[in-house]
């Protein structure tokens, strides 16, 4: 919640805490990523940028794709319109996900070879580019973790500068993560996202 909101709360709890009852309830019949979607919608009606990036964000977390979300956009067209819907999509360019890129869109999850094993550093955290991504790569002898470099907060591309040994901090919102680990250690509460992976042939290989 923003500060004026948690100042709400705090000076009049009898008025705003029935407010938040009811909005948690009134989706009660509908699964999450339903529920994100329709607040993505009157965050774009509304035009409040914050709660755009917020709800958008969660909405990927718990599982809606890019064309779901671009197709909420456009299903709502007739009370959005289209200068509304560009607003959007102006933030959407802003925030540069990988996965609303056109090229993406309809692309399947392959295996990205990001190059071989011992060009990463053992006790080391790497960040290396591959295929349109950026990530973080930990690895401890035979064990290695990979982690995509945004973050979970609001898809902030996270640059290896924010990098001090394994700490990393994402300059938007000060969220702190361990890569060692992925877990946050300060601000947040949610981990980095982490990609499946295999080594084959002497190479990391990353799915997504």
């Amino acid at each position: 919640m923003s500060d004026a909101l948690n100042y709400l709360v705090a000076a009049r709890p009898e008025a705003i805490k029935p407010y938040f009852t009811f909005l948690k309830e009134a989706g009660t019949h509908l699964d999450e990523r339903t529920r994100d979607l329709i607040s993505v919608i009157t965050k774009v009606d509304s035009q409040t940028e914050a709660g755009f990036r917020q709800y958008l964000t969660r909405a990927l977390r718990n599982g809606a794709s890019a064309n779901e979300v671009l197709d909420a956009l456009l299903m709502a067209f007739p009370t959005l319109g289209l200068a509304k819907i560009v607003w959007a999509v102006d933030i959407l360019l802003d925030m540069d996900i990988p996965d609303f890129r056109p090229e993406n869109l309809f692309a399947e999850p392959v295996w990205h070879k990001v190059g071989p094993v011992d060009d990463l550093p053992s006790g080391e955290i790497s960040y290396r580019d591959c295929d349109g991504r950026s990530l973080f790569i930990y690895r401890e002898e035979d064990t290695l973790r990979v982690y995509d470099s945004r973050c979970p907060h609001q898809v902030t591309n996270i640059p290896h500068l924010a990098l001090e040994g394994t700490r990393l901090t994402c300059p938007k919102h000060h969220w702190a993560f361990d890569v060692s680990t992925g877990e946050c250690v300060e601000t947040g509460n949610r981990p980095l996202n982490a990609f499946e992976h295999k080594v084959e042939d002497g190479s990391l290989l990353v799915y997504w």
